[in-house]
Order: structure tokens, then sequence, then C-alpha cells
């Protein structure tokens, strides 16, 4: 009887935990090590005092095929965004509505200043072009240029651009210049166009926990508090031999002590992929964010509805999100929560206004609360309470055009050793999931052979 194999997942994010899911629906033996006390890499939520916070601003977009295939989407008690956004400036807010999904909001979207006639057509031709595209045929496209450029070149003016595409997509992408890949932007923009933007009730923690339980009822299992510090593949390469088929087990290092298996998937961040396997294509350049949450008096109220509210100029927070508005799960019964995003590391370890010319979490307090009394001139915001902030030095890796072509393959490092995180794929909720699939299905098809 041929035994079972054992793989070793290292790493306890979206890519690793849908690794570990499809691997031991795949028959084998799936031990998965995460560094930190709980799994979700990225993707978590703080709980305390009754509030909810998520590590940075984070959504999810229900219309990815990967989250479609991965998740049991009715069970995560979705809290849906309002289609748009209001935009706000010294000049006061406006709202940018969806009237594909809302035609009452026609008439205030024509009469945006930051949105022509043109524009509006535009939109919906793009809507229309993309929702008929597989999501696969863009990623693939043969055409790519920056965000920027693509929007120009399709005839959308500077002041949509600059006004709404730069803020809205900075929130996606951490790249409010737009100088991201063009195959990004289309690729979102279509699952913007064929589904919603939401975010679990219990937090996008929620996410990475049910697929935890997943990989449980499976028959895999999960250490946590464990780093690993080494992955070793004896590799075997003289006379052609293929060193994946011929090597042997595979050596971790847990510090005190040693695991062996027949393959091990690689899935921590990209900076200790890099240094575990060797792979120098691994991206590093990173984009950064800060996030930070403030409670408000429970009567507050933004008069945003349930969409994001986005700074039309570059001065203060990228965005502000209504979180208790979208989902009252995320604050107590008498108060409110808002959030607000700021592009790049502003570190500070000072709690002065300013440590060495980097903002601290008090002077990132403060821009928030003059930046919300500059759009809303009539109200004081001196109840704003910093609860918590997120700093993230990597959000994301940095991609402009041609990103896809210079990414490492699952299978690059030597041995039975495996890549997956989104750094395979494109840097996206999506592409954790999908570089976790396929991670795991090269592990069986070698293991098989």
């Amino acid at each position: 009887m041929v035994p079972t194999p054992d793989v070793i997942v290292v790493g306890g994010g979206l890519a690793g935990l849908v690794a570990a899911r499809h691997l031991g629906g795949g028959g084998v033996d799936a031990t998965l090590y995460e560094r930190r006390e709980t799994v979700g890499g990225r993707v978590q939520t703080r709980e305390r005092d009754g509030y909810r916070f998520d590590r940075g601003f984070q959504v999810l977009f229900t219309a990815y095929p990967a989250v479609q295939r991965e998740l049991d989407l009715e069970a995560l008690s979705l809290r849906r965004f309002d289609p748009g956004a209001t935009l706000a400036g010294p000049n006061g807010r406006t709202t940018l509505a969806d009237p594909l999904r809302e035609p009452e909001t026609i008439p205030a979207t024509l009469s945006n200043p930051f949105v022509s006639i043109g524009d509006a057509f535009r939109v919906a031709r793009l809507w229309w072009d993309l929702r008929r595209t597989e999501p696969d045929a863009i990623l693939d496209g043969a055409s790519e240029t920056t965000i920027g450029t693509y929007l120009r070149e399709r005839g959308f003016s500077d002041r949509f651009i600059e006004g709404f595409i730069a803020p809205f997509y900075g929130g996606i992408t951490l790249d409010r210049s737009l100088s991201t890949s063009s195959r990004v932007f289309e690729y979102t923009f279509r699952a913007l166009a064929t589904g919603d933007i939401t975010v679990p009730a219990g937090g996008m923690g929620a996410i990475p926990a049910q697929l935890a339980d997943r990989v449980r009822e499976l028959g895999g299992t999960i250490e946590t508090d464990v780093t690993v510090e080494s992955v070793s593949a004896a590799v075997d390469d003289s006379n052609g031999v293929d060193t994946r088929e011929s090597a042997g087990t595979v050596t971790v290092d847990i510090g005190d002590r040693t695991a062996e298996a027949d393959a091990v998937v690689v899935a921590t961040d990209p900076p200790t992929a890099r240094e575990l396997t060797a792979v120098s294509s691994v991206p590093t350049d990173a984009r950064a964010c800060v996030t930070q949450y403030y409670a408000l008096p429970a009567d507050t109220d933004l008069a945003t509805s349930r969409r994001l509210l986005l700074n039309a100029t570059e001065a203060g927070p990228n965005h502000v999100v209504p979180h208790s508005a979208i989902a009252p799960e995320y604050a107590p019964d008498d108060e409110s929560l808002i959030s607000a995003t700021y592009l790049g590391e502003q570190r500070g370890i000072s709690t002065t206004t300013k440590h060495n010319g980097v903002q601290t979490d008090a002077s990132l307090a403060e821009r928030t609360r003059s930046t919300l009394e500059s759009w809303y001139p009539d109200r004081r915001f001196d109840g704003l309470e910093p609860l918590h902030t997120e700093r993230i030095p990597f959000a994301q890796f940095a991609q402009p055009p041609g990103f896809r072509d210079r990414l490492p393959d699952v299978r690059e490092p030597a041995g039975p050793v495996y890549l997956a995180g989104d750094y395979t794929r494109w840097s996206s909720i999506q592409g954790a999931m999908e570089s976790g699939r396929r991670a795991a299905k090269s592990v069986i098809d070698d293991l098989s052979r």
C-alpha cells in the first residue's frame, strides 16, 4: 500500500489556507505552520471593547472567481457597500452613484462636477465591454499600459480621472498616481460591474477563519505561533535528472525541532518567501498604507449612506470609510466607527505631533479631524476619538505594466518546494486564493507521477 504523502505548508494567509484545503481534498496529509497566533496573514480582524478593526482597509469583491469557488458567502453574512462613492474636497461633497444599478441616481450623477456626460457614457461602455470578457482573458490580454494612460486613451476627462479614479483606485492599488497595470484596472472594474463590494459581519478575519475550518474538516493540521526558519530540499541534479522528481524529502527547520515532508508549499509574505526559497523573482517592491480607526457619537451621520468617502484632493487621507453604517456589527450600539486610510508608510514612534518629520498616530488623527472639518464646514469633529492604528509596510507589491512577466512560477524553487502567494499571480484576494489552488494542484500532480 502506497503511504499517504506528507506536505508542509509554510504560512497561514489566504494562499496557504487554500493550498492546505486543496491538498487535504486531494488525499494528502497537510500540516500548516503559521508564525502568528492566528491565521489570516494580511487578512485579520482585531476585536476590542465591542469594536472590530480589520488589518487595514480591506473589502471582499464577491465577483472574484476564487472567492465564489473557495468561500461560503452566505455563511459570512456579508454587508454590502452602496455602489459608487461620495467625493469630498474643499468645495464640498458630491455623490457619484452607479446609475446602471440605481437609475434614480442618474440626475445627480450627471450633475456631478467630476463627471461629464461623456464620462458617464464611457463608463457604461467600459462596463458593457468588460462584463462580456472572461477574467483570465483580461490578465492574459495582449495590450497593457498604465491605468492613467488607459483611461485617457479611452477618452475619459482629466477631472474624472483625477477627482474619482485616482482616489478610488488609490484605495484598491495603493497607487494614486495610476501607474499600476491597466490589466489590474480592467480585472477589478469587471468585478465591480458584476458583483458587490462587501465585508463579513464578523470582520475580514471571518474569511481565513472559515478557510481554516475547512482545512481541519479535511483532516489537515494547523499549528500557530510556529516560525519556520529554513526549508532545505535534497537535490540531485547529476546526469540531467529531473530534480523535482528525484529529490527526497524536504526538511523544515522550526527552531528547536525539524520536520520532514514529501513536499513543501511556501506561502509566506514575499520577503520571507524569497529568503526561504532563494527565488530572486519574488517581488519585494512594497506599497504601504496606514489605516486609523476612530469612534464618533452614534448620532453622527456623514451623509454617505453606505458609500466610501473619497478625497478628491491629495491632501489628507485617501479615503474615509463609515464602517458602522455599512456593517453595524463593527461597533457598539452607542458609537459610530469610521476609518481613514493614508497611502505610504506615514511612520511614527512618538505620541507627539511629529517625530523626525514623519507622521505619528496623534498627528494622523489631527489630519483626519481637520480634513473632515474641511469637507463638512458646518460641523466640528471634536468628538473624533482615535481607537486603533494599523501600519502595513507591505500591503501590496508594485504592479506596473509588465509585472506579471516577472513573477515567479509556482514550481520555481529547487526540489519539491512550491510557491503560493498573490506574488505568483497579482496582488489581491483573488490572486492569493488562486495561487493556493494552483500550488496544491502542482504538488498533487507531481507526487502522483
